[in-house]
């Protein structure tokens, strides 16, 4: 039952969605009404901005990182993948916004912060990579969620960390998922 309650906490504290909060109350405006119609720091930062960008990619990021401190603190690894998997899920599902959130890439990136740290200075750095050569964000996440998984697979192979490699695969699939209108459209030549 505490992990149930814990998995509940996060997935409604994954529901406040940064990109929608911060629209709202700077600009009286919805940002799934503009540009791809995401929720996420990256739509917030192609049509509202870098100060609404950033600000929305803060929020997202804390809250899974805070999420996964607190599941860490309370139950160790076993809460690290619940509370990162639920907050993930809250955000790119928030029931109060219709179950129309985000990609879950900044709140995975605060979830994997802690759950994975050198995975994310090695992801960073291709990100980086990556976008500045194609100027595609969403391919430098597609590239980075493919790794998680692969890095997921290692972990449970290698019996390293079974919770951890759960929430890599997990969270890789999820993003994968979420950009599957972004990978049809890198290869159709028009993203």
């Amino acid at each position: 039952m505490k992990y149930v309650f814990l998995g509940f906490i996060s997935y409604l504290i994954g529901n406040f969605s940064g990109g929608i909060i911060v629209s709202k109350i700077i600009l009286g405006e919805d940002i799934r009404s503009h540009g791809s119609g995401n929720a996420g720091a990256t739509n917030a930062l192609r049509v509202f901005g870098k100060r609404i960008g950033a600000l929305t990619f803060l929020i997202d990021f804390l809250k899974g990182l805070i999420m996964v401190l607190i599941g860490k603190y309370l139950f160790g690894d076993i809460g690290i993948l619940i509370s990162g998997l639920a907050v993930v899920i809250g955000h790119d599902w928030p029931a109060v916004f219709s179950f129309r959130g985000g990609k879950g890439i900044a709140t995975s990136f605060g979830v994997l912060v802690l759950a994975a740290p050198k995975f994310v200075l090695a992801m960073l750095v291709l990100f980086t990579v990556v976008v500045s050569i194609s100027k595609y964000v969403s391919l430098g996440s597609i590239i980075m969620s493919i790794c998680a998984i692969l890095l997921g697979v290692y972990k449970i192979y290698t019996e390293v960390n079974t919770y951890i490699g759960i929430l890599l695969i997990a969270l890789g699939i999820i993003s994968i998922y979420k950009h599957i209108p972004n990978i049809i459209r890198l290869i159709n030549g028009n993203e």
